[in-house]
């Protein structure tokens, strides 16, 4: 079996870390690890399969002899320093934003639309977190009843802003609670305090009113699902949980589809699980540590009740909608044979 010299980059931060994890639950075939990131963390160690690494600051030449890299150290980051990895020999699963739309740049979710890694130049994006947990939904349903329109309604986790909005969340709920809810507590990570909360604002605002959150799930679903005409609209909304997002979906079908033929195609995806009874709907709490994507309270929609259905969403943003799927990735690459080879070994300290 092929071996690989892997690198993450953003190592330190809380995707990376749900990366390294796992590359070693899945046993990916890593021959060396190479743990990149900033200068601000570089220094410090990572355990991986048992083995200290120390964190490298990330650099152009820091990607000599490395096959694979898993990044997720931000779009500045990536746009800067994937170009340099490619450009070693590397081939790049970016988790960031900044490839997604590119028109040369495959958008992969793993088991949706893997073909369309055959087309890659050395990098493949990797959709955002609240677009990726719809996608083997999305995709199982066209495929019976047609995507006619699309509404969605997003309520994501503090942890999809990264580790600083947690603490933020953690620290500002203590804060409350101790006042006996006479303060509202800090802002500094979100635009309002998010503890006891919620904001209907996730990334900046565009000049059409809507938040570049909003888009991401517009334009990325269209193009995984290889649908530019899809009639898809978003509203993503912050809430006061730490780990998983959770979204309401409606969707009005081309064709006729029941609850119960929805509930049974969705029972042979892989990375899906329903609920088929009504009070058996899935939680963020369910969904945090599982890969799966947990789907619930399948239903007609009372004001399209022929073609039309609602459904609740929910999976792990931190594994599905992101780790998981960049390792997933790096298997598929694997798997069809399109890692490029280079050789060179970095070592375990």
């Amino acid at each position: 079996m092929t071996k690989y010299t892997v690198a993450v980059l953003g190592a330190t931060g809380l995707v990376g870390q749900k990366i390294m994890e796992i590359l070693e639950e899945r046993n990916f075939p890593v021959k060396t690890l190479k743990p990149l990131a900033s200068s601000r963390t570089a220094g410090e160690t990572v355990m991986f399969q048992g083995k200290p690494y120390i964190v490298e600051e990330a650099k152009p030449e820091s990607f000599e002899g490395v096959d694979i890299v898993l990044a997720s150290a931000g779009a500045g980051v990536s746009e800067k320093l994937v170009p340099e990895a490619v450009k070693r020999g590397a081939v790049v699963v970016d988790n960031t934003s900044h490839f997604r739309l590119h028109e040369d740049v495959p958008l992969v979710v793993a088991g949706v639309n893997d073909e369309a890694l055959k087309n890659h130049q050395g990098i493949i994006a990797n959709p955002n977190c609240s677009t990726m947990q719809l996608m083997p939904v999305f995709k199982k349903l066209h495929e019976i009843g047609g995507l006619q329109r699309v509404i969605v309604s997003t309520y994501q986790s503090a942890s999809g802003a990264g580790k600083e909005a947690m603490d933020e969340l953690r620290e500002v709920t203590k804060e409350v609670i101790a006042s006996d809810f006479k303060t509202r507590g800090k802002a500094e990570v979100f635009q309002h305090p998010l503890a006891f909360n919620l904001i209907p604002h996730i990334d900046k605002f565009m000049e059409d009113g809507y938040t570049k959150e909003e888009f991401k799930v517009v334009a990325e679903s269209r193009k995984i699902l290889g649908l530019p005409n899809l009639r898809i609209t978003a509203t993503a909304v912050r809430v006061p949980v730490f780990v998983s997002h959770s979204e309401s979906v409606t969707i009005d079908f081309e064709r006729p589809v029941s609850p119960e033929q929805a509930v049974a195609a969705l029972k042979t995806v892989p990375e899906v699980t329903v609920f088929e009874r009504p009070e058996d709907y899935p939680t963020p709490q369910q969904a945090e540590g599982t890969d799966p994507v947990l789907v619930g309270r399948i239903r007609r929609d009372t004001s399209n009740p022929e073609t039309g259905l609602n459904m609740w969403v929910v999976a792990d943003n931190l594994r599905i909608g992101a780790a998981l799927n960049a390792v997933k990735l790096a298997e598929a690459l694997d798997r069809m044979g399109l890692v490029r080879k280079t050789g060179k070994v970095a070592e375990a300290v």
